[in-house]
């Protein structure tokens, strides 16, 4: 427990960077690893932020703390609904969602608070492919049209 209090502690959040913790292989840097955060960014940030994570790695694990599990959870169901990724399983009855309770260091209290902790490990779909092929041929057509219309 203390190694994880420890890791916990050493958490950054930086914006399209997975954050890196001390001590222990589970909590090793992972360049797949997104800590999502309720307030520093938007929604829709994390979910491009995925994408481009499963692009490249194949498959993303969403991190959250205390009331940012909330927004972890709706980016891996948009994800899930729009096609895109399907839980990572590790038995063909379990899938690698992986929820514990962390001690968080809070400089204004002497001991440290509890906070939930999940962990969702997203992969990409047969058709992850394909799609974002398809959404990046609109993008262009968008902005072909928006530049004829301007030139106009």
């Amino acid at each position: 427990m203390e190694e994880v209090t420890e890791a916990v502690g050493n958490l950054t959040i930086a914006a399209g960077e997975a954050a890196g913790a001390g001590g222990g292989a589970a909590e090793a840097h992972k360049k797949n690893r997104i800590q999502v955060s309720n307030t520093k960014k938007p929604l829709f940030f994390y979910v491009n932020l995925a994408k481009r994570y499963m692009q490249l790695h194949n498959e993303v694990e969403l991190s959250a703390l205390g009331m940012a599990i909330a927004t972890v959870v709706t980016v891996a169901e948009i994800l899930k609904n729009n096609g895109l990724a399907v839980e990572k399983t590790y038995s063909k009855i379990c899938a690698e969602i992986m929820t514990s309770t962390v001690d968080v260091k809070d400089d204004s209290r002497s001991r440290p608070m509890q906070k939930a902790k999940i962990e969702i490990v997203l992969g990409k779909t047969d058709k992850f492919d394909e799609l974002m092929a398809a959404a990046a041929e609109e993008r262009e057509a968008a902005a072909a049209e928006a530049e004829a219309e301007e030139q106009s």
